[in-house]
């Protein structure tokens, strides 16, 4: 069995760091690079750049609300157009940056509550897709498995990949459970690491209070903005590559 494991880096900003990307880089087989939305600038897009080239790790375009105060975590109101020409601006930025830098970018996933919009609302998801397709259609979209943004990526004719969390807690119905509420974090390596090889069994999902959601699942994401992320990252690799799980890019 073969899977991705992707982490959100470049979150930094001027003279100030988020987590500790170099080593996170170590771990992981793919790196969602922030655009200059929610966090980044073009010296810290080069630099994370640089080193995802140095390690041989595929990068990304992690493009979100224009909202670097809020970590775009929050909704900023917005038509489906303004998020079009958002996305495809931001992808833009990290292209440049990424020629700069000598490595391609080869996909997309968007970012905090972008990403969590885009989950539900097809109109959101479908701009997303669109401003995608219109930087290239050879670029890939990774989206939170069983979501509208899923379904967006595929009618567009993209490229797309299905996408589970390591760290958070699941719902029912397969969307995350929000950050403000107890229990939407896991801080367990171990336990993380058994929901996970539980899921790639069974293409099922453990959820919060009991029972199990089906999701497909191509690429496995662990936060690297934690004080804990980088520690938690490596267990869960050592334990996935010890239960016989390889770990490569989803394409």
């Amino acid at each position: 069995m073969q899977i991705d494991l992707n982490s959100d880096l470049g979150e930094g900003y001027g003279p100030w760091a988020m987590g500790d990307d170099a080593a996170i880089l170590g771990v992981v087989t793919s790196a969602n690079i922030a655009c200059g939305g929610h966090a980044s600038d073009p010296d810290t897009m080069v630099a994370t750049l640089t080193l995802a080239r140095a390690q041989g790790v595929r990068v990304g375009a992690h493009p979100g609300y224009s909202d670097p105060l809020g970590f775009g975590r929050r909704i900023i109101p917005m038509s489906a157009d303004q998020i079009e020409r958002m996305v495809a601006v931001q992808i833009g930025a990290l292209m440049g940056a990424a020629a700069l830098a000598g490595v391609p970018v080869t996909y997309v996933k968007a970012h905090g509550a972008l990403a969590n919009l885009a989950a539900d609302d097809r109109a959101v998801a479908d701009a997303v897709a669109r401003a995608t397709r219109a930087i290239s259609p050879d670029l890939a979209l990774l989206a939170i498995s069983g979501t509208e943004l899923e379904l967006a990526g595929n009618a567009a004719g993209l490229p797309t990949y299905s996408e589970v969390f390591a760290d958070r807690a699941y719902l029912p119905n397969g969307r995350l459970v929000p950050r403000s509420q107890t229990g939407a974090m896991l801080h367990d390596a171990d336990a993380a690491t058994q929901r996970l090889l539980h899921l790639l069994d069974t293409g099922k999902m453990p959820v919060l209070g009991g029972g199990e959601v089906a999701l497909r699942a191509q690429s496995i994401c662990v936060h690297g903005d934690s004080a804990h992320a980088v520690a938690m990252a490596q267990a869960i690799r050592h334990g996935l590559t010890a239960a016989g799980v390889s770990l490569a890019p989803f394409a």
